[in-house]
């Protein structure tokens, strides 16, 4: 099932997405998407409505490093443990909205993403029942102001401005993560291209890991990592991240 957030006719909604390719509707959901959702009846053609954020996260939960390509064209070592990060949620972005790069920063840079999103949540999950506590995925740009990320010796402020967490466009809750094709593009140039089979920590590994530290919740995000190929954006240009079998999530870029 694809849940979605959208801003429909009337307001703002929950749908479910069906169909394929270019054929899609967004048919409105009653009550609680993430729980058993029932339907009001009303759908629209994707076209006719703007897809935003899914939700708004209680935390994100981020994973530095976790392709070994990317950890060497940093100039990094492999962590030997996940090397876990937080973003704010009042960076998220939805699909199509702005990135805005602030001046402060001289280098800001995109990183495509899978990201988890958790349902029951919960501390101490061992990674034999970690799938049990996953409600679905969607797909994240943890844009990153790279200069201050070096600057600061820690990569709050590098990762946390405003805009800097596209989320989107849905949540696939029928996914299997294990080895799909994950893809950065921008302005049609592919930047990125690996597969999730190449995490260094796969997922249950990494929500084993995060519950050991701190109690996960429903709706938290996990951001699983990026591979090789991050690189600076510029305003007037537009980044899409495609995962395999997940969709494709674009944003244009301009100044703040």
């Amino acid at each position: 099932m694809r849940i979605a957030r959208i801003a429909q006719p009337d307001g703002l909604a929950f749908a479910e997405i069906r169909g394929d390719g270019d054929d899609l509707t967004a048919v409105e959901i009653a009550d609680d998407p993430f729980a058993n959702p029932t339907f009001t009846g009303r759908s629209w053609p994707l076209a006719d409505v703007r897809l935003l954020a899914p939700f708004l996260p209680p935390k994100i939960v981020a994973i530095g490093r976790n392709y070994a390509e990317h950890a060497a064209e940093m100039g990094n070592e492999v962590p030997a443990e996940p090397l876990m990060f937080l973003k704010p949620n009042t960076a998220v972005i939805g699909p199509n909205a702005e990135i805005k790069l602030p001046a402060v920063s001289e280098r800001v840079d995109f990183e495509g993403e899978l990201a988890v999103v958790v349902g029951v949540g919960g501390r101490d999950i061992p990674a034999s029942r970690a799938r049990q506590s996953v409600l679905g995925y969607t797909i994240a740009n943890d844009v990153t102001a790279r200069d201050l990320q070096k600057t600061d010796g820690q990569w709050t402020r590098a990762k946390g401005f405003d805009t800097f967490c596209p989320l989107g466009p849905w949540v696939e809750t029928s996914f299997d993560p294990s080895d799909v094709a994950i893809r950065t593009e921008v302005d049609g140039v592919v930047k990125q291209d690996s597969r999730t089979s190449l995490l260094i920590h796969d997922i249950p590994a990494l929500i084993e890991y995060i519950s050991s530290v701190m109690t996960l919740r429903p709706l938290d995000v996990i951001l699983t990592g990026t591979p090789a190929g991050v690189g600076p954006l510029t305003a007037g240009q537009t980044v899409s991240v495609t995962v395999e079998g997940l969709g494709t999530l674009t944003n244009a870029v301009s100044a703040r």
